[in-house]
């Protein structure tokens, strides 16, 4: 395979790359004859007649069409669940995880996925799949596409190097990855290991939010996000793409690789983007604006203004507000939120919240800084002061989100989180003296 060089730069841009001269059509997308001899196929990612600013598809310049493989046949899926969510029921209370522990048998980025929690259904392409991966072995000779929705990756830790089939990112913790539905990929682990968090997101595409107020500039910029130049493989031999396919997975055979596509042009690609890039918008006064302030990418619902999901990230930032309350208050949301830690530690919770782990707080479940750190940022000195080493995110949907099976009887399962708020003193008093 070609090794990837450069990047093409932008989220939502229209890219041209091709891997051999005379490989991209100059003049119409599909001519009757290739110079090179090789197929042209469409991806689109957005019904045909979608508005212009929405609609997505990509041309593609490759060796053999994707229809030449053998018939799929139902596979194991292991510890992937997929919407409607209904193992068991959900509970209203706070939830946390520890890590996701390596596995102790060879196991590659697909097998190593498990679902945390989920809301909607693929059927209807609404709703999200949260799911956590640990793995220790690359993807060999096997490729994977998911048809029931795009795939936001946030390692941890180790390196991800994602072949796709239009071309290679290299993704590490500290970077997003985001696949689209249906293209083709495979993972392979040059660290050897490899632990992260996934949005598997059921509705429309990611895409920036809107700046409103904001402005011209500020939170992401579409220049930050990088997609691939065109690397293809030209690989005979005995291989497998497994699919996700309405919640369930499916095999089949194929003897060449199927990450030959050798030029290709459009706006429906995989991308990455280093969340350091991020340009935070924060209070110089007094307060703090809500969370949505950190969006980074955001899936509409047909609801303006509410999201299907919001990829919302806490990363180092001033801290510069006067005479407030730094650390996020206690609140109860419409919105359900799945916050996990990359590196560092989380300004709202002294301890039991570390890198890799994970925490659940559906509709109007109550939740907030725990006690230790409720009594420290009463008492902090308010002067400007940089909040470093720390590189939190969130994925905040509109629908409740129901944690499978595996997670409600997990042994990463903190049974004991609700214990953190349990020291919170009550300090009233009617005469108005809050001297302690």
């Amino acid at each position: 395979m070609t090794t990837l060089r450069a990047y093409l730069s932008g989220f939502g841009n229209e890219f041209a790359t091709e891997a051999e001269p005379g490989a991209l059509p100059v003049g119409q997308n599909s001519p009757q004859r290739h110079p090179l001899g090789l197929y042209t196929e469409q991806m689109s990612g957005s019904p045909f007649t979608a508005p212009r600013a929405t609609n997505r598809r990509t041309w593609t310049y490759r060796i053999r069409p994707s229809v030449t493989h053998k018939p799929y046949r139902a596979a194991e899926a292991k510890l992937i669940r997929s919407g409607p969510f209904a193992e068991t029921p959900t509970t209203p209370n706070q939830l946390r995880w520890n890590p996701l522990p390596t596995p102790d048998e060879p196991t590659d980025f697909i097998d190593g996925m498990v679902t945390l929690a989920g809301n909607g259904d693929p059927a209807m392409q609404t709703g999200v799949a949260i799911h956590l991966y640990a793995a220790n072995r690359s993807m060999q000779d096997r490729f994977f596409y998911n048809a029931d929705g795009e795939l936001l990756i946030v390692p941890q830790s180790g390196r991800l190097e994602c072949a796709t089939e239009l071309g290679i990112l290299d993704v590490v913790p500290g970077e997003i990855c985001v696949i689209p539905r249906g293209i083709k990929f495979r993972v392979s682990l040059p660290e050897g290991t490899a632990r992260g968090y996934i949005c598997e997101n059921y509705g429309l595409p990611f895409r920036l939010p809107d700046l409103g107020p904001i402005g011209a500039n500020g939170l992401a910029n579409p220049r930050d996000f990088l997609a691939p130049v065109a690397a293809y493989e030209d690989r005979d031999g005995a291989f497998r793409i497994t699919s996700k396919f309405l919640g369930n997975l499916w095999e089949a055979e194929i003897d060449h690789s199927p990450l030959d596509v050798v030029a290709w042009h459009g706006n429906y690609a995989p991308c990455k983007y280093d969340l350091a890039s991020f340009n935070c918008i924060n209070t110089v006064s007094f307060d703090h604006p809500d969370p949505s302030i950190y969006t980074v990418l955001s899936s509409p619902s047909s609801i303006a203004g509410t999201a299907n999901c919001d990829f919302v990230i806490f990363p180092p930032r001033w801290m510069v507000a006067e005479h407030t309350f730094r650390p996020p208050w206690f609140h109860r949301n419409l919105m359900n939120e799945c916050m996990g830690l990359v590196f560092g530690a989380y300004d709202a919770k002294a301890e039991g919240f570390v890198p890799g782990g994970m925490s659940l707080h559906n509709c109007m479940a109550g939740h907030g800084p725990d006690a230790e750190t409720f009594e420290r940022a009463s008492a902090a000195e308010l002067k400007p002061h940089y909040l470093d080493n720390t590189l939190a995110f969130m994925f905040e949907t509109q629908l409740v989100l129901r944690p499978t099976r595996w997670a409600m009887e997990t042994r990463i399962l903190q049974h004991e989180y609700f214990e953190c708020w349990q020291g919170l003193k009550k300090h009233f008093n009617p005469t108005g003296n809050t001297a302690r």
